[in-house]
């Protein structure tokens, strides 16, 4: 079964190169200017979508959550709901945001974290949704972002493989573009935990699912690891600066890091090649420098039955015989003399009877 989905047009699938999603999150700290300054640095780094994040916060957190105590240094509120309220964006807002990422050719997708919030996204016209680990064993939420038909990814932070498992099987009876993501939901995520096999596990026991990774970890060199393990989406928190205000800045790539990442993702691709070895053109003439051929360890006369000590191995290769042909030149006579040097060929040997 082929694996495939697609997002704003890019289409997905084993033989893409890695679409890479920026996850804003809230590093945009409920700015504006700062969230489309995101976008543009995004887009110039090479990814291919920006991610946000939409809550209905007076329905999604009980009473008692949204009105707690949150006064920290990352805290734009005096209660948790406040804090939260502070870094939602409205439709009017996200309009704009999509407009900047649709001019630069980036998609712009959110999370939904209740079904409110996936209805206005849907009415917003999102290209696909996001749906995070906390999420995975809500199927109620999995099931209603699903019938909105488009490309849903799902992160599976924290979860045991029956999770996945009801969780695929709650959405694939409703949609069938759906994207796995293996995630560790640890901020940052050590490395030991990152568990990349489980790539492999997902793209065996979902062929119709495209496999990705959301990664907490602290670099770049995962997510190559990652697509070389089958995984052809890669989501990384971003931000302008990891000394910003707020949790998520510390464990989220610069634009540098985002460049450099994209680079090497799309360098994998092309560097996995077909899996037939064969040489390159590129190879002949450093090898023609480097590879032997086989010569006259002396000058030889006419006649002479070649042994061990008359033949050498030497370089440059090319225009002779090569080094492994060597038990097959022993004890035929030569036809002509060489010298020194001079390259034996299969036109100046008879062949072991004697004959020409």
């Amino acid at each position: 079964m082929d694996r495939g989905i697609s997002i704003s047009g890019r289409v997905i699938d084993d033989e893409s190169d890695c679409y890479v999603i920026a996850e804003l999150g809230h590093n945009h700290q409920g700015d504006m200017q700062t969230a489309l300054q995101l976008i543009r640095e995004a887009a110039q780094s090479g990814a291919d979508a920006v991610k946000l994040q939409k809550r209905h916060n007076r329905k999604l957190f009980t009473k008692a959550m949204f009105d707690s105590p949150y006064e920290n240094r990352n805290s734009y509120g005096a209660t948790y709901g406040e804090h939260r309220e502070f870094l939602e964006f409205d439709a009017a807002q996200y309009r704009e945001l999509m407009d900047c990422a649709a001019s630069l050719g980036v998609a712009l997708f959110a999370t939904a974290f209740d079904p409110w919030s996936a209805d206005f996204l849907a009415e917003l016209g999102m290209p696909a949704f996001k749906i995070a680990s906390g999420d995975l064993t809500n199927l109620p939420l999995l099931r209603h972002v699903a019938d909105l038909g488009k490309p849903l990814v799902i992160s599976t932070g924290g979860a045991a493989m029956d999770d996945v498992r009801r969780a695929f099987a709650a959405v694939s009876a409703l949609n069938g573009e759906i994207c796995l993501l293996q995630c560790t939901s640890g901020y940052p995520s050590e490395f030991h935990e990152l568990n990349l096999r489980v790539i492999e596990t997902f793209r065996r026991e979902f062929p119709s699912a495209v496999v990705g990774l959301s990664a907490h970890d602290s670099g770049i060199a995962m997510p190559v690891v990652a697509y070389v393990l089958g995984a052809r989406v890669v989501e990384k928190h971003f931000t302008l600066n990891r000394a910003m205000r707020g949790t998520d800045h510390a464990f989220s790539l610069e634009p540098v890091g985002l460049r450099k990442m994209v680079r090497d993702l799309r360098r994998a691709r092309v560097a996995m090649g077909d899996g037939v070895k064969a040489p390159f053109e590129s190879e002949l003439k450093p090898l023609g420098k480097m590879s032997k051929k086989l010569v006259a360890a002396r000058d030889l006369p006419a006649g002479q039955v070649l042994a061990l000590a008359d033949v050498a191995v030497k370089s440059p290769g090319g225009g002779g015989l090569a080094p492994y042909e060597l038990d097959s030149v022993l004890g035929r006579t030569l036809l002509r003399p060489l010298a020194e040097d001079e390259a034996l060929d299969w036109a100046d040997l008879t062949d072991l009877n004697g004959l020409a």
